[in-house]
């Protein structure tokens, strides 16, 4: 079975990172890379494709009602946690899907919701 895996922060979290300084940031992510380093070589198998997002304040949200189109800064809803990046993971059970996302750095500090994909 194949799911996705996204990957969200902390609003406060992702805040806080759009404050920093260009060297603050470098040394917060050089701080980060063991451990997703570390999480890759055990998920690296299960990994058909990933992908970290940019900044949610980069973000469009599009709506067409009434036949109009309505663009929006940011993410639409105003929640607690903002994706950031997404796995795309292959395997054999919802089981094995949970245990390697507790592998997943973010799960520590933020969450991975998994939903399995639709296969028409």
């Amino acid at each position: 079975m194949k799911y996705v895996a996204l990957l969200t922060n902390l609003s406060e979290d992702v805040a806080r990172y759009e404050t920093m300084s260009p060297e603050e940031a470098a040394a917060a992510r050089a701080k980060e890379m063991p451990k997703w380093e570390s999480a890759m070589a055990e998920l690296g198998p299960y990994i058909r494709e990933g992908k970290e997002l940019d900044l949610p304040s980069t973000a469009k949200t599009v709506q067409v009602r009434d036949g109009k189109t309505v663009v929006s800064d940011g993410p639409f809803a105003e929640t607690k946690e903002q994706v950031g990046g997404y796995f795309l993971l292959e395997c054999d059970n919802l089981d094995q899907a949970i245990g390697l996302a507790t592998k997943i750095p973010v799960a520590e500090y933020g969450s991975v919701e998994l939903r399995p994909i639709v296969e028409h």
